[in-house]
């Protein structure tokens, strides 16, 4: 899934924006004890992932995950132990609209929270089980509802929808071109989608489903409707699992950049990489100093690229490893999904020599370790080349 070009066009600047995530639903469709947004994809947990796609857009403030009481131990400890930011465990309650409604609380009610959050001028309300949402949508939606009060993502029917008689036959069917179906995310203006639930019913509370009925029915909101992609589907089964898996999988494997030194011999070595994978996946690559890399890898960050091969000659390249591991840190890139990075040592002596030796071998290990932490998987080649 690439991000659209739009992504970086349309922020949001100046404009406070928080994100409530309802995460308390059990489960009952998916099967099995472990509810839909605990269960492990890739081996992390799927809710995770959604907080990664918040986590990583720098203009979102405040991330709120509302849960069931039961779970709130179990949130805390997958923010603790995948170092997620800016978030807000918060308890919800015995239906969807009520969790959100605890969501929203946080930023005005002091009681649902150790201290009071400031509050947004937009929120965003998505599913956490959504987790393959981009940037480029949630601007949409925050600059619609920006203007027009509120806003949610679309999609065109896949079926059509009947009614079905009092005796279970056909009553009617919807003419499909006309109507579409309601996704996340979507944004409000804080005030209104925050009265909205302070005027709505307890039947509202109990049994309603739409956020954007809520603004239109109790502020008189008629939200802006934007056309989302194909990507903002939600695990609700137990195939939607082993399909987001999948997803996660290709994306690890779209794209590659490889990276060598100025030398001729090095530069070589990189055009070949080049030139084997080029016929089976995106490569972008090109020669140049990692100690003067910066702007060179800036547009390749931006894009979500996750692979990485570093060709070079020289026998201690971990310090200019090492920057360019600063480099995808700051950049956010590691937070969603693993990076991977490949360090190709090229020995273009004359002799036959694949030694390295033990003091070398070591810190390479423990370097390794260390950024695993991070998440960033290093590799290295030892090749010889003449």
């Amino acid at each position: 899934m690439e991000p659209s070009s739009g992504s970086r066009d349309a922020r949001p600047a100046g404009t406070l924006v928080a994100v409530v995530l309802p995460a308390g639903g059990s489960g009952e469709r998916l099967g099995g004890a472990t509810p839909k947004q605990f269960c492990a994809v890739q081996g992390r947990p799927l809710i995770s992932y959604t907080v990664r796609a918040m986590e990583r857009i720098s203009w979102i403030s405040d991330i709120i995950v509302v849960v069931s009481p039961e779970n709130v131990e179990t949130m805390k400890s997958i923010i603790e132990k995948y170092s997620h930011k800016r978030v807000t465990v918060v308890k919800g309650g015995i239906t969807r609209h009520r969790s959100i409604f605890n969501g929203l609380k946080v930023f005005a009610e002091s009681e649902l929270s150790n201290h009071l959050l400031q509050k947004p001028e937009i929120v965003i309300i998505h599913d956490a089980v959504r987790p393959f949402v981009e940037e480029d949508i949630l601007s949409k939606v925050v600059m619609a509802a920006k203007e027009y009060g509120a806003a949610g993502a679309i999609r065109p029917l896949v079926s059509t929808v009947i009614a079905s008689a009092a005796d279970g036959c056909l009553d009617h069917s919807l003419e499909r071109a006309r109507y579409r179906a309601s996704e996340m995310p979507q944004a409000f203006l804080f005030d209104i989608i925050y009265k909205a639930y302070q005027q709505c019913t307890d039947y509202d509370l109990d049994y309603g489903t739409e956020c954007l009925h809520l603004a239109l029915k109790y502020c008189e909101t008629n939200a802006k409707l934007v056309e989302g992609p194909a990507d903002l589907w939600k695990v609700t089964y137990k195939r939607d699992l082993y399909a987001a898996e999948s997803i996660i999988k290709d994306n690890l494997s779209q794209e590659v950049c490889v990276i060598t030194d100025v030398k001729e011999a090095v530069a070589q070595v990189g055009f070949h990489f080049h030139e084997s994978l080029k016929s089976q996946i995106k490569v972008e690559a090109f020669s140049v100093s990692l100690s003067k890399i910066d702007s060179h890898l800036q547009s390749i960050f931006s894009a979500q690229c996750y692979n990485f091969v570093c060709v070079n000659d020289k026998k201690y390249a971990i310090e200019e490893t090492q920057h360019l591991v600063d480099m995808l840190e700051k950049s956010n890139t590691p937070l969603l999904n693993p990076v991977v990075l490949i360090l190709v040592q090229l020995d273009i002596s004359e002799k036959v020599s694949f030694n390295i030796g033990m003091e070398e071998l070591t810190r390479i290990k423990k370097f390794a370790r260390e950024v695993k932490k991070k998440n960033i998987l290093v590799y290295g080649l030892l090749m010889q080349y003449k």
